[in-house]
């Protein structure tokens, strides 16, 4: 049922994603899809969304979040996880835990990834995350393309992280998670500034990448990765030459003994 609604529904769901009432304030109006769901009897509406789709290391994280309605619903400082500060991201994350009526957060590490590939497992991890919901949704709302499988009725909102206030408490679950992971790859890698650039690809990741080559949490299907780890085993080889061994010059005597 992902990606359209029944005649009855869709009514509900395209005018809030697509327009803005004159008498509510952007702030406001990130509740109104949920509200007019809520009005044709869905009363429990989750988003979904995932971080780290575009990284070309560390894991993709998918989450999935239903806010009660109300006062308590209305998160303070919500929004698009990309347009907050890491502080204001940490905030906004502890109220959203503590405010969700269910919530749910899914990790899937680079060797699935590698696998089966990035569209199919960001689908799967979006399932697992709705799926993983106590109370489950009877609604979902998903960030820009249609989820299939989830078993109950479903919509793909374009920017559904700026207009839709529970894809957008889903979007800041992922994130922290995500950057919490990638701040502890950090420790383990720290040759490539995970802390920093959270695995997407920069000019300073690229250069490390470059340097050290890559480390088992930088995904094999990206071609920057491809193309450092390739480089990297060139020059491996021209240091050590075909059997594996250091050239380090002639062999020399000491005492009459080969060294």
């Amino acid at each position: 049922m992902a990606g359209r609604l029944p005649p009855a529904h869709r009514a509900a769901a395209t005018p809030a994603a697509r327009t803005r009432r004159p008498d509510v304030a952007d702030g406001d109006a990130l509740w109104d899809m949920e509200r007019s769901l809520r009005r044709r009897g869905f009363a429990s509406v989750a988003g979904a969304d995932e971080a780290g789709r575009g990284a070309c290391a560390g894991p993709l994280v998918a989450a999935a979040c239903v806010l009660p309605a109300g006062r308590r619903g209305r998160v303070p400082g919500l929004a698009d996880s990309k347009l907050l500060t890491a502080a204001a991201r940490d905030r906004v994350y502890d109220e959203v835990v503590d405010r969700a009526v269910a919530w749910s957060v899914v990790v899937i590490p680079v060797s699935e990834l590698d696998a089966r590939g990035m569209h199919v497992t960001n689908l799967e991890a979006l399932r697992r995350a709705v799926t993983a919901l106590d109370p489950p949704a009877d609604y979902v709302l998903t960030d820009g393309f249609a989820v299939p499988g989830l078993g109950v009725p479903s919509l793909a909102v374009w920017k559904g992280d700026r207009v839709a206030a529970c894809v957008a408490a889903a979007s800041v679950l992922a994130k922290v998670t995500r950057d919490r992971i990638m701040l502890d790859l950090h420790e383990r890698f720290p040759e490539y500034d995970f802390a920093v650039h959270k695995g997407y690809t920069t000019e300073a990741h690229g250069a490390a990448l470059e340097r050290h080559g890559p480390c088992p949490e930088h995904r094999s299907r990206f071609v920057n990765v491809v193309r450092a780890r390739d480089a990297h085993a060139v020059r491996e080889l021209q240091l050590t030459g075909p059997g594996g061994m250091v050239d380090d010059g002639g062999m020399c005597t000491v005492s009459g003994e080969p060294r």
